[in-house]
């Protein structure tokens, strides 16, 4: 038999159903959103600031400052007592905001000055993105509040914590969906117009939520009441969660800085660490979290006494110091965000909860993103923070016991044995010479493999485990001394070392200017050797081809310009007259190039003064006279790869603005991860220009710095500009090729990935 109905008893409200969905479709989509814009917002600036790494963390500071916003905002909108007031009020701001789309980058503050780019940066996101940003990312704690209040009488809604999972979940997808998906099949004007529809959807489920909030007076349910007041969060509470918030915030730009810059250069690694660091937090904050805390704190030991033995060395193999270092990374923000998650306070402190939580990321950002480059010569903020960490750990308040000391100390004596075992040997001569370097670098990193085993034992003593962990990456570092580099300076696009290394094949000391991980050029000290251009710019290889070539042909001097300066080694070949161009974004670069202690290609081997004009190039080459040159140079390198604004139709076209009737372009694309060969052949297709390929391996025998492998496309202006390159066998005439050209509005990053690891797997 069925129930029988009472007529006079109310049905649940519809509202009652249908809220929990779209509560969570509307933190979700606009997590979305949140997470869409911030590599599209970086794609937008890459023709004025190049594509360092440096620009990515950066970018993060203004993120990271405009979400507080949005969180101090949804915290003082809760002070507004109904949520109808709350639902109008924020109701108003998304639609103010949608009069600076569709997203751009504004040119009100004109072009960034390269010796500060940095405060351009945040000003101009500010400008650009900064109302529709702001206001969105205010949802998820918003949205949390109100449900807390309209679901005060139900199970749930004593725990709307648990939608900040779905909200990262969001966050998380939309991230990994924009290398993979969005840039490969959306132009950049289908991106904003595809991200403004986005926003417009997004603000109709808010009118949902408001009719939801309204309807109740129609059906006779009353207002959402207040929650009930709790006590004050302490200030010590706060300032513990500012904490656990800031070190995986620093940690996330951290770890990406140092693989980039002292392991490997490789595409989209960015998306790596940000994605984990979301990915904690969706664990964190579920209600049975996938990882439980305790397992955390074990695995957060681990691999953060290993990553801490690894950090300092360069050498090794990739894939395990890459493991180490982004499990070390994943286990320390997961940790510090269930740590998090167990303190959150009751729904009513929600709102500061999350502004506290927003708070230390903004620290962290701040910290690696504006003040390491300043202060630090190297990216130091990584190690420094993955020690300091560990003090975050839960104290034990139990007595300590006389192993737990007997480990500390022997895991610090142990550490410290390491380097003055190390300097015995180098003052050895004998020993020395019986011991490669690299099977020193091993021995040194067994010994402090011991020491981390002392640190493990020791995690439930904080302060213990922080001091040993302290004694492992100083010991390693001071190890790695020895191995590192002569010089090493640091500015907002990276860090420049010079490394002094023996070559007798070119005739001694030879000085090694590196960004990062990538060759920026090499001089051999000795006088005999020392004006002669090495690496990509021999003379046997493209480039070097390519100036003689020109040379031979304007006798009365060649007009040169040269997109990149790295240690200036192009400027050997410069003839009294000749004139030389560098165009240069990092002045850093163009001081070291310029220094005779290390390089003097500039100011020691070019006949005649060199220009160096400093910015992104695609900027100031625009203001140089059309016809004025007659070779271009396009050697400009980032994270091991040339900045795609670059290699753009409307770049390549810039070029051939600045030629000679009869002048040629030389477009460098050696690469280790990427295959974009063809998107440049494509471009000049595009262009209806003739061009030609070569790839020229290097020859052995003649010094590890004398000479690289080099692939290099040439294009000229007219036919008769490639006149001497067609009877050139080692130049050839490539296939047409199907694949899209790149554009201002489109670059495919992840179909050049693929392409390249098809070609490394024949």
């Amino acid at each position: 038999m069925t129930e029988a109905v009472d007529p006079l008893r109310p049905a649940a409200p519809t509202s009652d159903r249908i809220a929990p969905i779209l509560f969570a479709v509307a933190i979700f989509t606009s997590a979305c959103l949140v997470f869409v814009v911030q590599p599209m917002a970086a794609k937008l600036l890459l023709p004025t600031l190049g594509g360092s790494p440096s620009v990515w963390n950066a970018s993060m500071v203004f993120f990271q400052t405009a979400l507080l916003a949005g969180y101090g905002y949804a915290h003082l909108l809760q002070r507004l007592a109904t949520m109808r007031a709350q639902v109008g009020v924020h109701l108003g701001l998304l639609i103010v905001a949608a009069f600076f789309l569709p997203l751009q980058i504004s040119g009100l503050l004109g072009d960034p000055d390269p010796s500060q780019p940095a405060m351009w940066l945040l000003a101009t996101l500010a400008v650009s993105i900064g109302a529709p940003f702001a206001v969105l990312s205010a949802t998820a704690p918003l949205l949390q509040a109100w449900y807390a209040r309209v679901r005060a009488g139900h199970a749930d809604g004593q725990n709307p914590y648990v939608l900040y999972a779905a909200s990262n979940l969001g966050s998380f997808l939309a991230l990994l969906a924009y290398p993979v998906l969005i840039e490969p099949l959306a132009s950049l004007s289908g991106q904003r117009l595809g991200w403004s529809v986005g926003y417009g959807v997004f603000v109709v489920m808010v009118v949902g939520l408001g009719v939801q909030v309204w309807r109740r007076r129609e059906i006779g349910t009353a207002e959402p009441a207040p929650l009930e007041a709790s006590p004050p969060i302490a200030w010590r509470e706060k300032g513990m969660l500012v904490l656990l918030a800031a070190a995986p915030s620093s940690l996330m730009l951290g770890v990406t800085a140092h693989l980039t810059t002292d392991v490997a250069s490789a595409p989209f690694l960015w998306v790596i660490p940000l994605a984990l660091y979301l990915l904690t937090f969706v664990i964190a904050f579920q209600t049975r979290p996938a990882i439980p805390p305790v397992i955390s704190l074990g695995l957060q030991a681990a691999m953060g006494a290993a990553c801490a033995a690894l950090v300092a060395f360069r050498t090794g193999e990739w894939l395990l110091v890459f493991t180490v270092n982004l499990a070390a990374f994943f286990f320390t923000a997961l940790m510090c965000h269930q740590r998090l998650a167990a303190r959150r306070p009751t729904p009513d402190r929600l709102t500061e909860f999350y502004l506290l939580l927003s708070l230390g990321g903004v620290v962290g950002g701040l910290f690696n993103g504006l003040i390491a480059p300043a202060v630090f010569d190297m990216v130091w903020e990584y190690p420094l923070v993955l020690v300091a960490v560990g003090l975050l750990r839960p104290w034990s308040r139990r007595e300590i016991r006389p192993w737990e000391i007997i480990c500390c100390v022997a895991g610090v004596v142990i550490a410290l044995l390491g380097p003055l075992s190390m300097e015995a040997v180098r003052y050895a001569p004998d020993i020395r010479a019986a011991i490669p370097d690299a099977e020193l670098v091993r021995i040194a990193q067994a010994i402090l493999g011991i020491a981390t085993l002392f640190a493990f034992l020791v995690r439930d003593r904080a302060v213990m485990f922080t001091i040993v962990l302290a004694a492992i990456v100083w010991s390693g570092y001071h190890l790695a001394r020895g191995y590192d580099w002569a010089l090493s300076e640091r500015s907002f696009f990276g860090v420049m070392r010079v490394a002094k290394i023996y070559d007798p094949l070119m005739g001694g000391p030879v000085h090694v200017l590196m960004h990062g991980t990538t060759l920026h050029g090499a001089q051999a000290q000795a006088p005999s050797n020392r004006c002669q251009p090495t690496l990509y710019y021999a003379t046997s290889t493209p480039l070097g081809q390519a100036m003689l070539q020109m040379q031979a042909r304007r006798l009365d001097g060649a007009r040169v310009g040269v997109v990149g300066q790295g240690s200036g080694a192009m400027a050997a070949y410069k003839r009294a007259q000749d004139q030389l161009t560098f165009f240069e974004i990092d002045p850093m670069v163009d001081r070291l190039s310029r220094d005779l202690q290390w390089f003097s290609f500039i100011n020691g081997c070019a006949d005649g003064p060199v220009r160096t004009v400093l910015g992104d190039a695609r900027l100031t080459m625009d203001r140089e006279p059309a016809g004025s040159y007659d070779l271009l140079v396009i050697d400009a390198f980032s994270s091991d790869a040339v900045p795609t604004h670059l290699l753009t139709v409307e770049a390549i076209r810039g070029y051939l603005r600045l030629l000679a009737p009869d002048g040629v372009v030389v477009l460098h694309l050696s690469n280790r991860n990427l295959e974009i060969s063809l998107p440049a052949e494509a471009a000049a297709q595009a262009l209806k220009v003739p061009h030609l390929h070569q790839v020229y391996i290097e020859q052995s025998g003649q010094g590890d710095m004398a000479e690289a492998s080099t692939e290099a496309l040439l294009i000229g202006k007219s036919p008769a500009a490639l006149e001497g390159f067609r009877d050139d066998a080692r130049w050839r005439k490539l296939s047409p090729t199907t694949v899209r050209p790149w554009t201002d509005d489109y670059v495919n990053l992840f179909g050049s990935l693929v392409r390249q690891m098809k070609m490394a797997a024949r």
